[in-house]
């Protein structure tokens, strides 16, 4: 920051207030999508260490879902709740490890189709607490409002489009085995 600042204003002999206003005026949206992203991270940090995501696991394998569907179930969740799709994917991976572990039968193919499941389900609509929800919000001057209606229904086409891309890898793979 200090290199573009002493590049592009004070080399060329521009005002300092200038160079202020415009770091005053950058700083303040991305201030908030840091702070966001860290409070995401955090929660995703709670949901580890207090059990809630391994609760939720054991929720869906009691309903007797196949792997791959509650992957892609439990990365969406845990998206939803917090927003970071890196926390939601690696939050996700660590509850299904045991359980794919424990599915000796699976083959290479199916493995990939699992975590292209997980990865699809870590997208999957973003809202209010995505710190991308508030990116794209700010540099394209839409209100939350439109946001909603643009930004989180794509992220949740994504990540179906992704998880049929994925289940159906994971079909042809099983055919394979």
């Amino acid at each position: 920051m200090f290199v573009a600042m002493y590049v592009l204003a004070w080399r060329h002999g521009r005002d300092r207030g200038l160079v202020d206003r415009v770091v005053d005026g950058a700083l303040g949206p991305i201030c908030a999508i840091v702070l966001i992203t860290g409070a995401g991270g955090m929660f995703g940090g709670v949901l580890r260490a207090t059990g809630i995501g391994g609760a939720i696991a054991e929720s869906l394998e009691s309903l007797g879902l196949p792997l791959i569907v509650a992957g892609f179930v439990i990365a969406a969740i845990v998206r939803m709740a917090q927003g970071s799709a890196t926390v939601a994917l690696t939050t996700a991976a660590a509850l299904v490890q045991p359980a794919v572990q424990a599915a000796t039968d699976l083959n290479a193919g199916q493995l990939a189709a699992m975590v292209l499941a997980l990865a699809a389900g870590s997208v999957f609509a973003g809202h209010v607490n995505d710190s991308g929800f508030w990116l794209v919000s700010r540099f394209f001057g839409m209100d939350t409002a439109t946001t909603l209606k643009t930004w989180t229904v794509g992220q949740a086409l994504i990540g179906i489009v992704g998880f049929v891309g994925a289940l159906a890898i994971y079909g042809v793979a099983a055919g394979i085995a």
